[in-house]
Formats: C-alpha cells, sequence, structure tokens
C-alpha cells in the first residue's frame, strides 16, 4: 500500500501542484511573520539593553501624555545631586530627550521621517551607551549650535554648517549644524538632533531646572537592581518611577510591541485567508482525484485491501503535500521576511538581513500550519475513498458522490444558518459594543459555515438564473457549459467558495467603511462651523507660536485653539475611565454647532466645570452638577463639574469614549505645557474665505507639518484615513482572489482530464476548437460570478451588521457601495476567464480519437 500510495502521489503531481502553491502560500505568510517581527524584536531588546543605564528615574504615571497633548513630563533637575549621592552610584545625568519638535531647514522643508517615527530632540552626552557616536565635526557647545543623525543628513542633504529651525514646545529657535553622529545600533527611523546639555533643557523644556529623567550609573560590584532599591529609597517611589535597566528596556520594547503587532497580525491575517481559502481548493482536488480513481481504488479493494488501508493511503498523500508545500512555504517565508526587511530599511528602520531570527517555532508552525491544513482538507475525501466498493473495478463509475441527495447539507446547512442569523439580529439589537461585536464575530463565522455548507443547495437554482442568457447568447455551447456547471453540485459549491470568503470579507467592509465616510460626512456637515481648521497631517500637536501667528494673520477673525489630553475620570459607578478628553478656548459655538441635552457651551467651558455625552453620562450615572474626580498626566488632580450634557451622536474613536472637553483655561490649569492639536479659524467680517486661505497658508509656510483645511479638505483626510484599512481588505482579497483563481483552474483542469472521452465525441460529431474553448470558459465564468453572488449577498448582511456596531459609536449612517459591488461582479467574471484559459486550451488541443479511446 505505501509503495502504490509513492506511485500514486508521483502519478498525480501536476494535479496537486496548485494545491501545494495554496499551501505554499498560507506558509509563507504565517512563516514570514514570525521571522520578521523576531528579528525586529531582537534588534530592538539589543538596541535597548545596550543602550539603557543601569537605572533610571522617570516620572510616574499610566497617562501618557506626549503624543495627545505635545506635553512632556518631567522631572526637577536637581533631582540628579540627590540621586548621585546614593551610596553605589557611579554617576549620574539629567536628561533631556523630547518627541515633540519639528525641525526644518533653510527652504521650510521638514527634515524629520515621513513615515510616523518621531524626532527626537534631547541633550548629547557621549557615553559608552549612547546609540550614536560623533563622526564628522565637533560636539554643540552653547546655544546655536546642534548634532543630526547620519540618516537623516543624508536623506535630507543636510550638512555641517546649515541652518536649522527647531520649533518645540517653549518656542522656536535656530541653529546651526555642528557635527553629524551615526547611529552605532539600529536606527528606528526617528530623526535625532542634540543640543549643549547646558541649554537643551532651555530651550526643549522651557526651564533648566527641568529634566524628563535622571539616567544612573552603577558603581563596579553593585547590581542593578540593589541600586534601584537604594535610589527609590532616598527619593520615593510614589512619585517617580525606578527602573533598572532590564525594566527600562522591557517597557520600551512593549512601546514598541503595538506596533511589531500590528504588523504580525496583519501578515498573520494573510495566512488565515490563504489557509481558509486553501481548504477548498485541497478538499476540491482530493475529491475529484478519488472520484477519478475509484476503478482504481475499487481494484485495491479487490486485491484485499481494507478500508484502513485505504483511507491512510489518501491521508498519507496529502501529508506528503503538505511536507512539500510546508517545505517550501517556509523557505518562501524567509525570502518573504527578507523582503520585508529591506522595505522597512528603505522607510528609515536600517535593519540588517544578516540579522534575521529564525527561532525554533517558527519551522514548528511552518509544517504544523502546513501538515495540518492538508490533513482536515483531506479527511472527508479519505472517508469518502474507504468507502468505495471493491465492485467499482468492475463497474464504469464516474463521479462518487454525484447524485447523492443533499438532504444532509440541508439539515446541517438550515440549523447553522439559524444560528448564526439568531447572532446577527441580536448583533443588530445590542446597546452594548462589546457585545454586539461579540454576536457580530459569533454570527460572521456561524454564517460563512452555513453557506459553504449548504452551497450546493444553492448551485441549481442560482445557476440556472445567472447561466438562462447563455443558450440564447451561444447556443448550444452556452446550454452545455451551463450544465456542465449544474453537474456536480457539491464540486460547483466548492470551487465558488475559495472565492465567496474573499469577496463576503471585502463585501462586509466595503459596507462599514462607506458607512463610517458617510458618518463621518454628515457629523463634519452637522458640527464644524469654521472656515477652516488648521491641523497637521497626522494630528499630533504643534507649537502655539502656530496659533499666535495665525491670529495675526490678516483677514481671520476668530480662532478658537483646540488642545487635547489624556485623563481618568472616577464615575459615579466606581468605574475608572481613561479616555482623550479636548479643552476649547472661547467663542465655540460660532466655529461648532453643538446641540445639548442639559446645559450649554457657556456652563461647559466655564472654569472648574466639564461636559459629557448624555449617553454615555446616564449610562454611568452622570448628571448635570454631578462632581467627578478627574486625573491629568503627571498625577495632578482635580473634581471637575459637569456643566454640560451634549446630544451630539458624535463618533467615538478609540480611547475617546464619553465626550468628555473642557474649556482652555481649565485645561491649562492642570497642563500648563500642552500644545494645539487644531484650530478653528473664522474669516473677518469683509474677507473672503478664499483670501483668507490663501493669506493663512503664506503665513504657515515656515510650519510645514500643520495644513489649512475647509470642510471638504477635512473630509478627504477622514476618507484616506479610512480608505487604508480598505486597502488591506483589498490586498486580503487580491489573495484570496489568487488562491481561488488556482481553485477554478485546478478543477478545470481536472473537469477536462475526466470529461476526457466525452470532450473527444463532441469534437468527433462537430464541435469546433473554439467552442469547446467557449464552453469551458463559460463554464469558468458562471462558477466564478456564482461565488461573487454569494460573497457579496453575504458580506452586504456582514456590512449591515457592522454598521448596526458601529452605530453604538455615534457612525449612524448606512451606505452602500453600490459600484463597488457592480466592479467586483464584473471582476469576478474576468477572473473566470483567466482562469480557464489554460484548460480550455489544453482541452482544445486533445487528440479526438485518443480522446474517445480514454478509459
Amino acid at each position: 500500500m505505501l509503495r502504490a500510495t509513492l506511485r500514486s502521489f508521483l502519478a498525480h503531481k501536476g494535479r496537486l501542484a496548485l494545491s501545494a502553491l495554496a499551501v505554499v502560500l498560507s506558509v509563507a505568510f504565517v512563516a514570514g511573520s514570525l521571522i520578521f517581527s523576531d528579528t525586529v524584536t531582537r534588534t530592538f531588546d539589543r538596541l535597548f539593553a545596550s543602550t539603557a543605564a543601569d537605572v533610571t528615574v522617570q516620572p510616574r504615571g499610566d497617562l501618557r501624555s506626549a503624543r495627545a497633548s505635545g506635553a512632556v513630563q518631567t522631572v526637577p533637575a536637581v533631582l540628579r545631586d540627590r540621586v548621585a549621592k546614593v551610596a553605589g552610584v557611579a554617576a549620574a545625568r539629567a536628561d533631556v530627550s523630547v518627541q515633540n519638535v519639528v525641525v526644518v531647514d533653510r527652504r521650510d522643508r521638514s527634515v524629520g521621517p515621513t513615515t510616523g517615527a518621531p524626532t527626537v530632540a534631547g541633550a548629547w552626552y557621549a557615553t559608552g551607551r549612547s546609540p550614536v557616536r560623533l563622526t564628522s565635526g565637533h560636539a554643540p557647545r552653547g546655544a546655536g549650535e546642534a548634532l543630526l543623525d547620519a540618516d537623516t543628513a543624508g536623506r535630507r542633504h543636510v550638512r555641517i554648517g546649515d541652518p536649522l529651525t527647531v520649533q518645540a514646545q517653549p518656542g522656536t529657535f535656530r541653529v546651526r549644524v555642528v557635527g553629524i553622529a551615526t547611529f552605532t545600533t539600529t536606527n528606528p527611523g526617528a530623526a535625532r538632533i542634540y543640543l549643549d546639555p547646558a541649554v537643551a533643557g532651555r530651550e526643549l523644556l522651557g526651564s533648566s531646572a527641568r529634566a524628563t529623567g535622571i539616567s544612573v550609573d552603577a558603581a563596579e560590584g553593585v547590581s542593578d537592581a540593589d541600586l534601584a532599591r537604594r535610589v527609590g529609597g532616598v527619593i520615593g517611589t510614589g512619585t517617580y518611577a525606578v527602573r533598572t535597566s532590564g525594566e527600562q528596556a522591557k517597557s520600551a520594547a512593549a512601546d514598541l510591541g503595538t506596533f511589531l503587532d500590528v504588523i504580525k497580525y496583519v501578515m498573520l491575517g494573510f495566512a488565515g485567508v490563504a489557509l481558509l481559502v486553501g481548504v477548498f481548493l485541497i478538499v476540491n482536488t482530493f475529491s475529484m482525484l478519488i472520484a477519478q480513481r475509484t476503478r482504481e481504488l475499487g481494484l485495491l479493494r479487490a486485491l484485499g485491501a481494507d478500508r484502513r488501508q485505504v483511507r491512510r493511503s489518501v491521508l498519507t498523500e496529502a501529508l506528503l503535500l503538505g511536507l512539500f508545500g510546508s517545505t517550501f512555504g517556509l523557505a518562501a517565508g524567509i525570502g518573504l521576511a527578507a523582503g520585508l526587511i529591506r522595505l522597512i530599511s528603505a522607510v528609515g528602520m536600517n535593519l540588517k538581513g544578516t540579522e534575521m531570527v529564525i527561532g525554533w517555532g517558527t519551522p514548528v508552525a511552518a509544517y504544523v500550519v502546513g501538515l495540518g491544513v492538508t490533513f482536515v482538507a483531506a479527511y472527508l475525501p479519505a472517508r469518502r475513498a474507504a468507502a468505495v466498493s471493491p465492485m467499482a473495478a468492475l463497474a464504469d463509475a464516474e463521479v462518487a458522490g454525484v447524485g447523492r441527495p443533499l438532504r444532509g447539507r440541508a439539515i446541517a446547512g438550515a440549523v447553522v444558518g439559524a444560528a448564526g442569523a439568531a447572532a446577527l439580529a441580536g448583533c443588530a439589537a445590542a446597546t452594548r459594543t462589546a457585545q454586539a461585536a461579540s454576536l457580530l464575530g459569533l454570527g460572521v463565522v456561524l454564517t460563512l459555515v452555513a453557506t459553504v455548507v449548504a452551497g450546493p443547495l444553492l448551485v441549481r437554482p442560482v445557476i440556472r438564473v445567472l447561466g438562462a442568457a447563455f443558450p440564447a447568447l451561444f447556443g448550444p455551447v452556452g446550454r452545455m457549459s451551463q450544465r456542465n456547471a449544474l453537474r456536480n453540485p457539491r464540486r460547483t459549491g466548492a470551487t465558488a467558495a475559495a472565492l465567496m470568503v474573499g469577496l463576503a470579507l471585502v463585501g462586509g467592509m466595503s459596507v462599514a467603511s462607506a458607512s463610517m465616510s458617510a458618518s463621518f460626512d454628515r457629523q463634519i456637515d452637522r458640527t464644524l462651523g469654521a472656515d477652516f481648521v488648521v491641523q497637521s497631517g497626522n494630528f499630533t500637536p504643534f507649537t502655539g507660536e502656530i496659533g499666535k501667528r495665525v491670529a495675526a494673520t490678516p483677514g481671520a477673525g476668530l480662532v478658537v485653539a483646540q488642545r487635547l489630553t489624556p485623563v481618568a475620570v472616577r464615575l459615579p459607578d466606581g468605574e475608572r475611565v481613561r479616555t482623550t478628553a479636548a479643552g476649547y478656548g472661547p467663542g465655540l459655538d460660532d466655529v461648532a454647532h453643538l446641540t445639548y441635552a442639559r446645559g450649554g457651551s457657556a456652563a461647559a467651558l466655564a472654569d472648574g466645570h466639564l461636559a459629557m455625552d448624555a449617553d454615555y453620562a446616564r449610562d454611568h450615572g452622570v448628571r448635570t452638577g454631578s462632581a467627578l474626580p478627574v486625573e491629568f498626566p503627571g498625577g495632578r488632580r482635580a473634581e471637575l463639574t459637569v456643566g454640560a450634557l451634549t446630544d451630539q451622536q458624535a463618533a467615538e474613536s478609540f480611547g475617546t469614549q464619553g465626550g468628555v472637553f473642557f474649556g482652555l483655561g481649565t485645561l491649562r490649569r492642570y497642563m500648563p505645557n500642552g500644545q494645539d492639536s487644531a484650530l478653528y479659524v473664522n474669516a473677518a467680517p469683509g474677507t473672503k474665505p478664499a483670501d483668507l486661505r490663501e493669506r493663512l497658508e503664506r503665513t504657515l509656510k515656515p510650519f510645514p507639518q500643520v495644513q489649512v483645511r475647509d470642510q471638504a479638505d477635512y473630509k478627504e483626510l477622514v476618507h484616506n484615513q479610512i480608505a487604508v484599512l480598505l486597502y488591506l481588505v483589498y490586498a486580503l482579497l487580491g489573495l484570496a482572489i489568487v488562491i481561488a483563481v488556482l481553485g477554478v483552474v485546478n478543477t478545470l483542469a481536472l473537469s477536462v482530464v475526466e470529461r476526457t472521452r466525452e470532450i473527444g465525441l463532441l469534437r468527433a460529431i462537430g464541435l469546433g476548437r473554439r467552442q469547446l474553448r467557449r464552453m469551458i470558459r463559460l463554464e469558468s465564468v458562471v462558477i466564478a460570478v456564482f461565488g461573487a453572488v454569494l460573497g457579496l449577498a453575504l458580506g452586504l448582511v456582514w456590512g449591515v451588521c457592522m454598521q448596526q456596531v458601529l452605530a453604538l459609536r455615534g457612525l449612524t449612517a448606512l451606505a452602500i457601495p453600490w459600484g463597488t459591488i457592480l466592479a467586483v461582479v464584473v471582476g469576478s467574471a474576468v477572473v473566470g476567464v483567466v482562469a480557464a484559459l489554460l484548460p480550455a486550451l489544453r482541452a482544445s488541443r486533445m487528440n479526438v480519437l485518443a480522446a474517445i479511446a480514454h478509459e
């Protein structure tokens, strides 16, 4: 049996090649994502371990403010003197390092990265643990001098002697580049500029008496943990976080981990789609091969092979296919990881391919995935093979399973479908986001399974409708193509299911993204009353000097600043909620159209007051007049009174639940060093908005990080942000289509082999080569469009339910992108034509007499 299995596998290796390619793609994404993430993690672990001080003292708190508000948490610089006196301290220094700066060159172009990585400005200390070393020029001496890292200098064509302008929170100042520093470790993609330690605190923090942390070197023979305990005992750990080098490296790695997780999960999403679609391909391939080998299997049974041996034989073939696909997939995964390393290096994160990390878990995962998916996919066809009777060797059996009743599928599909429909109905009726999202996920899985199970039941009614025009348009060829697709509903359903999965995904996400865009458009139209919004492209805060220049621009009327800050609010029900709150200046009603359930803007922006979304307040027992404890970054605490409740139905994004906002005066009291995140500007009476826009753009030319936007521009910005998610879905769709095309090609190729004698007879009675190719192409098109119809119908249901979940976050508009749906259907027909090219060409080249004599 083993010898027969090996011979059978080698005899059908061409027919199994496309199935193996699906396994290769699946394993490649799994292995590539693991290798890439392991390489980046190991590289940064080494970076953080080699550059972290033995002990680091930093401000304590779980509210990170620099990203949202531009405010930097600091410690007193004199803390360095107290730490230096602790027994076991060899050296201590006050660090200054901020990420809320923008650096521009003499042409008013930003020299910072465009990839989202920060521009880091700090004090220059030449230590053995510095991530850079001075390679040309000299260290900065006094005000007006700076070092720039070599990568940024090369990318932005900055040389020693060139002037730069640094826009920091305390103000804007100019420097001259006096030296270039080269990274000694991996460059994480950031731009770095260094100042003289004597002036860094004043220029970057507004005072030489402040520092962002204290770095401590341990004396010889003193462990990091022991020194951290001593330092903590002297300065106290209630206000300051005292970490060892290992803990600091782990904290830095955790911050980076979010970025790495995004990449890893995106790639694993590709792997998941490839696996799911590949399962359909493998099931179909093995089912057809077993149907074509009915006589061969019957002969094995007649010669004494029992059911277990036959089943084991088919599973052995599957495992050989999985072994082959896993091996090549692992190799392809290494190549994919190398390509990602090169790609990420091209955008500034200089990883070295020679440091690629291939842990033991990667090949294990590759082979578990590859072997597991082929084994699972081949199990049902293997059971079907074991059921072949010895008498089949004597019969002219054609296709096992044709004509078998689909009653079992109907019952299973109906039960699972009903459960899925109930889950989706529960999602639509849910009032809490977490509950709705859970029911949505359950409903998506169950309805997908139900559609796959019951798909063959839909083949005959749907394909009769889709192919109804074929006989009239293409005559007998069209009728035969339609009947060929109807001949084996199981096969047609399984082939279309591979395409259905990808199209259901893109259909659902297209509805969700279109609804998000429509909701934001509606919200912008309803709430934005300003002529223009001045804001940075990536929503990061900017220096207060921009607000002063905007207000001084000729023709500018009312200017209302917005600042963001993370806060922790203690609600009456006992819950402590971390969210992002906004502070607004006077005149809010003139630049925004707000509606209130209780109170108004005057009460909301009054000193010591705040406003909150009315629905959120009701859910947590908050009323107007309630006093809520609020914690700001840096440990500052306040008790603010709820002055107003809004009724905006505004969209809530991650981290902004509750719709909390207050007056800018309140925010400045507890966050004095914050930066503006947006400016709402109205034209002065007698000034045309178009003229004001031109003047604002001229005023803001030295500040390339911000743009002037009107309502249309603001909508376009939001649409572009949403489009990033949609492009990812389209990429997943592309991968699913590639594998689905392989499935259609495989199905048609095996179908041509199966119908060799039939094709020969058709040719013998006058069917031309061109007609034969058309018949196979039409069969492929109707199968592909059938998969598209099922997928889009399922995707529309998912999309509507997704919109119901989004509605709980304020995104209430439902929009269905009919243009995208029509394009997908047309594209599916094109996919069917492309997939049929090779099988149709092969069929048309058959020798007529040899085909008739084929058994």
